[in-house]
């Protein structure tokens, strides 16, 4: 391990709060070189942030905006206005590629459109963190959404016919057990037992 300090510095932060009716998400991006002592080094890059609203009903973007506080380029800010575009896209199935196809390459700004991508994946967490801190114990979508319909394929536990839902088979479900969730063989023992 060495004593220097690093010659860059990538920080993502996501915080989401509960609103009346969803939430609001705000991600921030901060690219840095910890060893540049003068203003010519340039010791931030980038300081930009993303914010989202998202209503709780239907798990669509309210609202968005995009803010470069610190960048490169006197014309970056000039593509602030198209992360409004988000407006109406859904968080749950298909969120990255819409991101990816509205913002992706020449339409955005990459880093902009990788802080609007981590952002899907958070919100679903912070719907979880919000039911938690309600004191909801168990995560359940609508009656009309499955839980299957918002998880399937988001990762390889939640791959289709995967452990998730043979987890659920069992009167398993999200939040209704410890942390971590227990194995689908110890759920298999209590269900059979």
């Amino acid at each position: 391990m060495t004593d220097e300090l690093p010659t860059h510095r990538r920080t993502v932060t996501i915080e989401g709060v509960d609103l009346e009716g969803g939430f609001e998400l705000t991600g921030t991006l901060m690219d840095e070189r910890p060893w540049a002592s003068s203003p010519s080094a340039v010791p931030l890059l980038h300081h930009l942030s993303l914010t989202l609203r998202i209503d709780a009903a239907t798990m669509t973007i309210t609202d968005a905006r995009a803010i470069m506080h610190t960048y490169p380029h006197e014309e970056c800010p000039s593509i602030e206005p198209a992360f409004r575009s988000l407006i109406g896209l859904s968080i749950m199935r298909g969120y990255t590629r819409a991101v990816q196809e509205r913002l992706g390459r020449q339409c955005g700004c990459s880093h902009l459109e990788f802080l609007a991508r981590a952002m899907g994946p958070a919100a679903i967490q912070l719907v979880s963190s919000s039911a938690r801190r309600r004191g909801v114990t168990a995560i359940r979508p609508d009656e009309e959404e499955r839980l299957d319909s918002w998880l399937v394929n988001t990762c390889h536990l939640w791959a289709d016919g995967g452990v998730g839902f043979e987890k659920e088979s069992m009167n398993w479900h999200p939040g209704s057990d410890r942390y971590p969730a227990p194995s689908v063989d110890e759920l298999r023992r209590r269900h059979d037992a």
